[in-house]
């Protein structure tokens, strides 16, 4: 499935420039990818279309305080993770979640959108190169771009090569 979701995060400059699910269907089995993981994909990709609309709906109702409340956590509050997310993402997982989120690249909205597809994704404890192309579909699914060392951070699958700067 990641492969899959690899593939559309490469070819669709944004979740909104991608193609109805019929027709993207089409094109990953032409490209040649597994039925089974194009299915896979396209029912998570829904899932992440769905997810993404709740929070742009609360984003909009700026009249609302919990909608606030939502979005902008206190800057006193935690984030406490379900025994099923903890063994579902593992200790990697969570680590590297909270990293962006510590760093404030990561606002509190976008990481519940992060966090609802990984605990949608098959298997588990969710390896971290997976994560990371689930955080990159979360920005690709709101047409942005996390900036450039994010990014380098997010697209580096071999760490141990790196050579510092």
């Amino acid at each position: 499935m990641f492969e899959v979701l690899v593939y559309v995060y490469e070819n669709y400059w944004r979740g909104d420039a991608c193609p109805d699910a019929q027709h993207l269907e089409r094109k990953l089995s032409s490209v040649g990818f597994e039925s089974e993981d194009i299915l896979q994909a396209l029912d998570w990709l829904d899932g992440l279309r769905l997810a993404s609309q709740e929070i742009k709906w609360h984003a909009d109702d700026a009249a609302s305080e919990s909608a606030h409340a939502v979005l902008e956590p206190s800057a006193n509050s935690m984030r406490i993770y379900t025994k099923a997310e903890l063994d579902h993402l593992g200790s990697e997982a969570l680590g590297f979640i909270t990293f962006l989120a510590d760093s404030h690249v990561l606002p509190a909205a976008m990481r519940e959108l992060v966090l609802d597809r990984a605990m949608a994704a098959p298997g588990g404890p969710v390896s971290l190169d997976d994560l990371k192309i689930i955080v990159l579909m979360v920005y690709w699914r709101f047409g942005e771009e996390p900036d450039a060392l994010v990014l380098d951070e997010l697209c580096d699958v071999a760490t141990l090569d790196r050579v510092a700067h």
